[in-house]
């Protein structure tokens, strides 16, 4: 399997990464930094998935550099929510490209994406300290979120943008509308993450449980997730489901199986309903019992098939239908709280017009050379044969569905097979002419842009090929 990072290049990259200031972002350190972040995170999926050593967890681990990855997380949040409205209302911002701005705005799915898969580990949860009550608090944020548009029926229908797509991005509501589908995917992402660290909650401080149970109420929370399933949609009388970035339609027989979201949502509860330290801190008042009590309607036997373990919770869940638990004890306890959002908030409280003001005029309003040597770093950090080992599923033939081998060379963006293989020339090239003539009116609009868009890119910014 190709490898991003080697051992050395990667602890370089960690023990380089530092915490940003707000008016830095989009900077030329700031861009370093995100180009770091982007190579561990391939890296650190393509060693969880191949089950080798996972040294990029490890130098993390042992680096102490958690924390600022939640801090620099929890920066672009702030700027995504204070700074980038003011920044887009500005009568003189007209950026030649909007390509570095959308990069600032997907910085925090690479860093969730890269906690999802070094959070797993109990020992990257105790690695992150103090900055694990800034997590909680994170994917709190985000779950009430992804729970209200929910219920208001508000997800997102379309998929979220791919790096082939990037250049045809022109305006500042293509941001707006890619911004909103890569909130939805993070909130997605701070599931996994909180689902993990109440896989460890006895190794941390008592101030984390504290905070998701007491000050959060999280087990009522999930039963919104669990009531409103955000990643399940219907369509036209088809069910749809959104796994590995895509909203994909499900076959009928396929209708009752738990998606990995559902499991984490599951697993979740269990974890602060059944561990005795949870029962002992949790308040079963009336209004939490009545909604924990929704659950037993989707505690099916199908379910409880594929999830085993959650004939436990069933069994809880009748015991505290006929029963009142008891109060939680209420000790003299210090509680931890979370600092970095307030500190980032303190520092630039009524700064926020003046920091839009500075990027517009330092940072997003790059030169031609500047966006040259950018898009060439970038092509650099996106291999592409590194990337296509991290997609889960092998690509497909856009006609027959069977296994794609071969990209349509104009736009190198659909695939189509190669299934006669073991068949003479004439009859391969047949084959494959006669996939893409029937898939070409349905490719034909996405490619032209896709093409276009790329070559004029090139272009502008005279990019070698």
């Amino acid at each position: 399997m190709d490898s991003v990072l080697l051992h050395a290049e990667a602890e370089g990259y960690i023990q380089s990464l530092e915490r940003i200031s707000l008016r830095e972002i989009g900077s030329p350190k700031w861009f370093r930094q995100h180009e770091y972040i982007e190579k561990l995170n391939m890296q650190a999926i393509l060693n969880a998935s191949a089950n080798q050593e996972e040294f990029i967890k490890d130098l993390f681990v042992s680096l102490g550099k958690i924390p600022t990855l939640v801090h620099g997380m929890i920066l672009v949040e702030i700027w995504k929510q204070k700074v980038f409205p003011i920044l887009c209302q500005l009568q003189d911002f007209s950026p030649r490209s909007t390509f570095p701005l959308y990069m600032v705005i997907h910085h925090e799915a690479t860093i969730i994406n890269l906690l999802e898969t070094i959070m797993y580990h109990k020992e990257s949860c105790e690695a992150a300290e103090d900055a694990v009550l800034d997590l909680v608090d994170y994917c709190h944020r985000k779950l009430t979120l992804l729970a209200g548009q929910s219920a208001r029926g508000e997800n997102p229908n379309c998929d979220r943008v791919s790096h082939t797509e990037l250049s045809d991005m022109n305006s500042i509501q293509d941001l707006h509308n890619q911004s909103s589908m890569l909130d939805f995917e993070i909130s997605l992402k701070a599931l996994s993450v909180l689902r993990y660290i109440t896989d460890h909650v006895e190794s941390l401080s008592l101030s984390v449980l504290t905070r998701m149970l007491n000050t959060h109420n999280l087990p009522c929370v999930l039963v919104q997730l669990v009531e409103h399933c955000p990643w399940s949609s219907k369509q036209r009388g088809k069910l749809e489901k959104y796994e590995e970035g895509k909203w994909r339609e499900i076959p009928a027989e396929d209708r009752l199986k738990i998606t990995k979201l559902d499991g984490q949502v599951w697993i979740s509860l269990l974890n602060l309903l059944l561990k005795p330290d949870c029962q002992r801190k949790y308040d079963f008042n009336n209004f939490n019992k009545n909604q924990l009590l929704k659950l037993r309607g989707f505690l099916t036997e199908v379910v409880i098939d594929q999830l085993p373990n959650l004939a436990d919770l069933q069994r809880f869940l009748s015991h505290l239908a006929v029963t009142d638990p008891a109060p939680p004890k209420k000790g003299l306890v210090l509680e931890q709280l979370p600092e970095i959002w307030n500190e980032i908030i303190a520092e630039n409280s009524g700064k926020w017009k003046a920091i839009a003001k500075h990027q517009v005029q330092k940072v997003f309003n790059p030169s031609e050379s500047e966006l040259r040597k950018q898009a060439n770093r970038l092509a650099q950090t996106y291999n592409l044969d590194v990337m296509e080992s991290l997609i889960p599923d092998k690509p497909k033939c856009g006609t027959c569905g069977a296994r794609g081998v071969k990209r349509c060379s104009r736009c190198q963006g659909e695939w189509y097979c190669n299934r006669c293989l073991h068949q003479p020339y004439i009859f391969i090239r047949h084959f494959v002419i006669e996939c893409q003539v029937k898939h070409w009116p349905k490719h034909k609009p996405a490619c032209q842009l896709m093409a276009d868009a790329t070559e004029k890119l090139q272009k502008e910014l005279n990019i070698k090929t």
